[in-house]
């Protein structure tokens, strides 16, 4: 029933598209559905071709709620007369050779269809990518962005704040892992960080921001995942280095030693818990870390340039397979090891894909990340410096914390990182060149620019006056 549900859904994902792109407006709602349909991800998605029993990174070809809103809005986008390029930079042309350089593997694959399922995955996710970018290039409407990842931090935050209360040791608010929860929200919280830093209370923008930085570190916080904990001061102190470098000391100063100071208290009230959590980890989930990633290693020995099969880690890993014997495995998983997958997002690509679509993985999340500090110099001046700088910060703490666990396989995960890649892509379309005066990214005027006419002349003509209004 449900698989008919989605049939008919995506039926009218066309007229539904060519609707939005009657009205910018209406294609400001179809972004917050995207994000509002990610709240709900698990309730409105399905699995087609599904095997729920598999261990693995994709175990069935999903679609959810949150792909059709994508493909809609990506559609409007396209029946306006907006839509530029399909790809658009050097960052979705690395994440196209790093899909391209995963095919191979499936030549190496027990089961073939595994594969496919990770390959309909990345297809999907480039959908998604797409769509935001040319929404926002279509539009230049980032406030509506901000607006709705501080609601969806928002919303994780109260569903974390129920588990609490429930009596959840980790709650994992709507990721399906609380290690999951806390790298996203570690990224969204650095980006709101830099928001408030740059913009104080005093501004719409500035408080928008403050409320989604709480939100999103409270929840962290309250995942007691170590290696996110570990890695907050990293995130969060360049984020908020990179922005007091354009602020005035005394504004800096008053803006972020009341956080601090409630910082510090809300440390001093969770230390016990904490503390606790890092004594009474189980001493099996760090050898069982090393093991896997030898099982991985010898994965990687034997097929260094294809790899042993996208998705397959599940199957390669168990007999007549001996790649965990000749890791010298000193773990006995039982007789069925499929539920054990190497933590870290970097080996388990070099097993599975080979060496080369692993550098281009590295190439794709290092374009996005040493972007943002020459945006940050180049937006100066602008109401959207902060972003950059924020998410410089925050992709270095999960690219850290991905070392250790394979969140950056995960649909939601995903979805976010994504979305804020298609941010930073766009701060790189509109940032001034080189030695040019700084102007502010065109603004979005819901009042403006009605229909599939103008192109966007209206917002070209937004000048400082209109970012200080808005502000």
């Amino acid at each position: 029933m449900k698989g008919l549900v989605f049939a008919a859904a995506a039926l009218c994902v066309p007229p539904f598209a060519f609707l939005l792109a009657q009205n910018r407006r209406w294609m400001r709602y179809a972004f917050v559905g995207v994000v509002a349909a990610m709240c709900l991800y698990e309730a409105t998605s399905i699995n087609f071709l599904a095997h729920p029993d598999y261990r693995g990174t994709s175990r069935g070809l999903e679609v959810s709620l949150a792909h059709l809103m994508a493909f809609s809005l990506l559609g409007a986008v396209a029946f306006s007369g907006r839509l530029r390029r399909l790809v658009p930079d050097r960052g979705a042309a690395l994440f196209l050779l790093y899909a391209l350089l995963c095919l191979p593997s499936l030549s190496a694959a027990e089961n073939v269809l595994f594969g496919l399922f990770e390959v309909w995955k990345m297809a999907l996710l480039y959908v998604l990518y797409l769509a935001v970018r040319s929404y926002l290039r279509a539009t230049d409407d980032l406030r509506t962005v901000l607006r709705a990842l501080a609601a969806f931090a928002a919303v994780n935050f109260a569903v974390v704040v129920r588990a609490h209360v429930a009596g959840v040791w980790q709650p994992h608010g709507l990721f399906p892992h609380q290690n999951s929860m806390a790298v996203a929200m570690n990224l969204l919280g650095c980006l709101f960080l830099a928001g408030y830093v740059e913009h104080g209370a005093g501004t719409r923008l500035g408080r928008l921001c403050l409320a989604g930085f709480l939100c999103a570190a409270a929840a962290a916080v309250r995942s007691y995942s170590r290696m996110a904990l570990a890695l907050m001061p990293v995130g969060y102190g360049l984020a908020w280095l990179l922005c007091v470098v354009r602020v005035r000391p005394r504004r800096w100063l008053a803006r972020t030693a009341p956080l601090a100071v409630a910082g510090l208290v809300a440390l001093a009230a969770m230390a016990p818990r904490i503390v606790q959590r890092f004594e009474t980890a189980p001493k099996e989930s760090g050898s069982t870390r090393v093991e896997l990633a030898l099982c991985a290693w010898e994965m990687v020995k034997d097929e260094p340039l294809r790899g042993v099969g996208l998705n397959n880690w599940g199957i390669k890993i168990n007999p007549p397979y001996e790649y965990a014997e000749r890791a010298g495995r000193v773990r006995d998983w039982g007789g069925d090891t499929s539920d054990a997958l190497v933590e870290t997002v970097y080996l388990l690509t070099a097993a599975e894909c080979g060496i080369p679509a692993l550098l281009a993985l590295l190439a794709w999340f290092a374009w996005h990340l040493f972007r943002c500090i020459p945006l940050a110099r180049s937006l100066r001046g602008t109401p959207w410096a902060f972003v950059p700088a924020g998410l410089a910060g925050g992709l270095v703490a999960a690219y850290l914390q991905s070392c250790f666990e394979w969140v950056f396989r995960q649909p939601l995960n995903l979805f976010v990182l994504v979305i804020l890649f298609a941010m930073i892509s766009y701060l790189n379309d509109i940032a001034p060149a080189r030695g040019g005066v700084p102007t502010p990214p065109r603004l979005h005027d819901s009042g403006a620019g009605r229909g599939t006419g103008g192109g966007g002349s209206n917002s070209d003509s937004f000048s400082r006056r209109s970012s200080a209004r808005y502000l």
